[in-house]
């Protein structure tokens, strides 16, 4: 299966490309009418369900999935910033709470000692 497969409106239209997970998610939500396969099986393009009048346009997420980061502006210039699992955009809480245990697990279950690297 290729790396990106083009995506086009029920008019025609390009609108960009995914990659495979992403064209599996539009299947199953139901959002692709067609996929072309070439006569050896690999997938050559998806196309769209046509959109009736008065549907909202598809969201970005439908296709590129859930953005963790963010461009922040900042007074010095723009960077990148991780999105907060509580919901609050501006706060430092990465981990809520009621999740912090399990994230202080994971932090702990990756971390090495010098002793087990060698």
């Amino acid at each position: 299966m290729p790396d990106s497969i083009p995506i086009y409106r029920a008019d025609g239209e390009l609108c960009g490309t995914i990659g495979p997970a992403a064209l599996q998610r539009m299947q199953a939500a139901g959002l692709i009418a067609r996929v072309i396969k070439s006569r050896k099986g690999e997938i050559k393009r998806a196309i769209m369900v046509p959109r009736r009048h008065g549907d909202r346009p598809l969201p970005v997420t439908a296709y590129m999935g859930t953005r963790y980061s963010f461009l922040d502006r900042m007074p010095v210039g723009q960077c990148w910033d991780l999105k907060r699992l509580g919901g609050a955009r501006w706060g430092t809480n990465y981990a809520p709470d009621e999740v912090r245990p399990i994230f202080l697990q994971v932090v702990r279950e990756c971390l090495v000692s010098h002793s087990d690297a060698e």
